[in-house]
């Protein structure tokens, strides 16, 4: 299990940016999921709102390591934390292989927060999806309090167009979703695929 004072030895890194890079879904790190996934901050809104035993998320891994022909699930690294890269989040693409496009998911522990590192998480996740999976186009739900989420959405290139109307809670108030999505063709870049194929 993982602390928040311990870093991966040696962690298998598939795309790097500046300050993060993404490598494999793995069971190395359950525990780390099942402590993000409980913190009351992440799940406001979203996700499992009853507390779950750390037995019962290592179980629901293992049906998600089974399930990734839909889903292309990273582990987010920071690249800048002491001692060399640190697990510190999670992001997800789930597909419709049928229409060739994705939800996008994006999960960041307590010291992933607060330093801009989920821009750039996400930039890396649709690099991937454009890129190596072909999407042409990811959409996300964002729920309208969560004025950070949106703002670090649009930063990597998403763009509102529309809302569910009072779909979502936020602190035990009924309120909106804002529907965002991201196109292949207007990725803003740079990406990290096509600078590691330069390098072959």
């Amino acid at each position: 299990m993982n602390t928040d004072d311990t870093t991966v030895r040696d962690p298998l890194l598939w795309l790097r940016g500046r300050q993060v890079a993404l490598g494999p879904f793995t069971r190395e790190l359950v525990a780390d999921y099942w402590r993000w996934e409980q913190d009351p901050q992440v799940i406001i809104g979203y996700g499992r709102q009853t507390p779950e035993s750390l037995e019962a998320r290592t179980a629901g891994y293992e049906s998600q390591a089974r399930s990734m022909a839909d889903q292309t699930r990273f582990t987010v690294y920071d690249l800048t934390a002491e001692g060399g890269p640190r697990p510190v989040g999670t992001t997800a693409l789930r597909i419709d292989h049928y229409v060739r496009t994705a939800e996008f998911v994006i999960l960041l522990g307590e010291e992933g927060r607060g330093r801009h590192l989920a821009r750039e998480a996400t930039l890396l996740t649709l690099d991937y999806g454009f890129h190596i999976t072909n999407l042409r186009a990811v959409w996300l739900k964002v729920l309208e309090h969560n004025a950070a989420g949106v703002r670090a959405y649009e930063r990597a290139g998403f763009k509102p167009v529309g809302r569910l109307r009072r779909s979502g809670y936020w602190l035990g108030a009924v309120c909106d979703e804002i529907i965002m999505d991201a196109l292949a063709e207007e990725f803003p870049g740079p990406s990290a695929v096509a600078a590691a194929m330069k390098r072959r």
